[in-house]
Formats: structure tokens, sequence, C-alpha cells
């Protein structure tokens, strides 16, 4: 007699991360042969940098990596705090901020610290899928703020009291530089928004994990207009170690103890080689900004390509390395029109879908975190698609 069967929790009901089953699909046709370009994920195309992976190396030589910390090593938190003295002249304890396992990390950590089950939660949408994806899965409700053209697809502090008014809120979670649209929110705008948090007593959290990466103006953190808002951050996208699982959050001085004690418990700690490693990604900004400006050929390759093969209706991102495209004029649906993508022209995108649930059917997020060959390679082959077309 066989055992009854396991059913899934309702909590694990949530939607995919389909850049992530893009990603699975693209790779069963790589392994049947097939040419691929990656244009699915904000995964840079260049390594760690040379630094990182020598820090790496003496470390693994030394042959003792051991659990650290649950807040993380104390040199790694007082060189954060530094960069923030460096880049932002933002003064930052070194005792409000934890290493975390990647940026997820940081997300689950500061919702489960910062928020009761039933907490209405605004996000921006098209946005980032893993923050509803985890809010849900947390028991929190998801509150969409719509943006679009209008505001070059940034939030605003206006809409946000827009939406508070609507619906008590509880927090909010904004990104700027904006995944999947590149978008910014500008210093005077980022004030606005940390102000209206701080009087509506709504706790705010300000994702910066492409901080480094804008092309026409300078990133700004949350943490300069505000001391109760939290801060998360990454090792992945700038500093271009996506593996290494590493990010860290920043957050009010009374929340570092439920968010230690949360670490002791998921996680332990953030994984100690990386953190050995990490130290050095401060000291590789030359070879780091060499990088970028290969992201910023690439981005300037495709405002000059895409509207030429058919794919000009977006607006042009400000960071990060995506273009979020309006694909309307060629397909009522983002999936099936992913899906021939990549099974004609062998070119991997992700579906809008993923970032908006009401309208993203009209949509692609096309990513030129590759390399500059790669881009290139994949604007030639979606040229010839969609001549054929």
């Amino acid at each position: 007699m066989s055992p009854p069967s396991i059913f899934p929790s309702k909590r694990s009901a949530i939607a995919p991360f389909m850049a992530m089953d893009v990603l699975r699909e693209a790779k069963t046709l790589e392994r049947q042969g097939l040419s691929i370009v990656h244009m699915e994920l904000g995964e840079p195309g260049a390594p760690a940098p040379r630094l990182v992976r020598e820090a790496a190396a003496a470390a693994l030589k030394e042959g003792v990596i051991g659990y650290g910390e649950a807040l993380g090593d104390s040199n790694l938190r007082a060189r954060i705090a530094r960069h923030y003295q460096e880049t932002y002249g933002a003064e930052i304890s070194p005792e409000r901020i934890i290493a975390t396992t990647g940026s997820s990390g940081a997300f689950m950590l500061a919702f489960l610290a910062a928020f009761d089950p039933g907490a209405r939660i605004a996000v921006a949408t098209p946005g980032y899928p893993a923050y509803v994806n985890i809010l849900e899965a947390l028991g929190l409700e998801c509150v969409t703020i719509e943006v679009g053209h209008e505001t070059h697809f940034a939030p605003t502090a206006q809409l946000l009291e827009a939406s508070h008014k609507r619906c008590r809120l509880d927090g909010a979670i904004l990104m700027s530089p904006a995944n999947p649209t590149g978008a910014m929110i500008s210093r005077e705008e980022l004030a606005r928004i940390c102000a209206f948090c701080d009087d509506a007593n709504i706790t705010f959290i300000s994702d910066e994990i492409y901080h480094s990466l804008s092309y026409a103006t300078t990133c700004e953190t949350a943490l300069r207009f505000s001391d109760r808002a939290i801060v998360v951050n990454s090792f992945s996208k700038y500093y271009a170690m996506t593996g290494w699982r590493l990010g860290w959050l920043v957050a009010p001085q009374n929340l570092m103890r439920p968010l230690e004690r949360l670490q002791q418990s998921l996680a332990i700690c953030a994984p100690t080689l990386a953190q050995r490693a990490a130290l050095a990604a401060f000291e590789s900004v030359e070879e780091l900004e060499l990088v970028k400006a290969g992201y910023a050929r690439s981005r300037a390759l495709m405002l000059e390509k895409l509207p030429k093969i058919g794919l000009g209706d977006f607006a042009p991102p400000d960071g990060a390395f995506y273009f979020y495209v309006d694909v309307t004029s060629l397909a009522s649906d983002s999936m099936n029109f992913c899906r021939r993508m990549l099974e004609e022209a062998g070119v991997a995108a992700t579906p809008g879908l993923d970032f908006d649930r009401a309208r993203g059917r009209r949509t692609i997020r096309l990513s030129y975190a590759g390399a500059e060959r790669d881009v290139a390679l994949g604007l030639e082959r979606l040229d010839v698609w969609l001549r054929r077309a």
C-alpha cells in the first residue's frame, strides 16, 4: 500500500520566478546542442574581480572556513560602513549592518523582523517578482503601485501617499535603479518618499542592489534622508559576485537584535568564504568600472538597434542593465513571444508577466548584463528573426 501523498502548503503556491524558468528551458536547449544567447538574467558576464578571487584562494589555502558570527564578519561590516561614508557621505555605524545570504536573505530577514502576518506592503509594478512571492509566502499582503511612462517608471511619494489613503500601509519596498525598467528615483523624490514614510509610520525598505550601475545620474541612498529606513544591497550586481550569495542589510538599531536572532536560526551566518573575499571587492573599483563601461556600450548599442528592429517602445533605462520593451505591436502574448524567440531565434528573454501580473502580457525584459559580443549577437539574431516573422 502506497503511503498517502504529502500535499504542498498553501504558502508554497506562489508564482514561479519566470526568469529562472526561462533559464531552465534555455539550458535544456543548450544541452541538445543549440546555441542560445542569454538575455533573460541580470547576471554579469564578467567574473568576480581578480582581487576577490585571489582573496578566496588565499582563504581556501588556509583550510578552515567555519561558522562566522550571525551579524557578519566585523571587518566586512566596518568596510561596508566606510563605503557609505566614502560613496554617499553617510555616517553609518557598523553595528547597524548585517551580512546576509545575498539580497534574497536580506529581504527575508527584513520582512520577518519588521512586519507581522497580514501587514500591507506596497510594491511598485512592474517590479522585481521575488518581493511579491516572498511577501505572499510569509502571509503578508502586497499592495501594488502601478508605474508607467508618466513618471518614467519611477515610483513617487505622491503615488505612495495615494495608495496609503486607499488602504493603510504598514511598509513599502522600492528599488532604484529598478528591475526590470532601469528607472531611477531622483534624489529629491527619494527624500520626499523617506519623509512621507517617516511621517506616516510606514517602514520603508530601499532596495539598492543596482547602485553604482547608473549611466545618466548618480545613485543616492535612503540612509541620507532617514534613520528609520532599511536598506538592502548586494555584491551580486556591480561587484559581479552573483553565485557567492552575499549581500547586506542596514537597519535601525532597534531591529538589529531581532535580525540577529532570525539569522541565527535561518542561516546561522552568511557564507564565510564569500565574506572574507568580499573585503577585496571594495578595492577593485578600477576593474569594476571597466566592466561597467562595457554595460554602457551595450546599453548604447541597444538604444540604437532596438528601434530599428521593431522593439523601440521602451523608456530609456537610467541604470541597472535591462530594457523593458512593449511588444504589443508584434504580439498579444509576451509568454508565447518569448517562447518563440527562444526556440526560433536562439535568444532567451523574460516575459513581462514576471514583473507585472496585470499588464505584463504586453512586455518583455532584455538584459544587457552579458558580454558585449553576446549582446550584439542577440540583437543580430532578433533582427533576422523579426524580419522573417
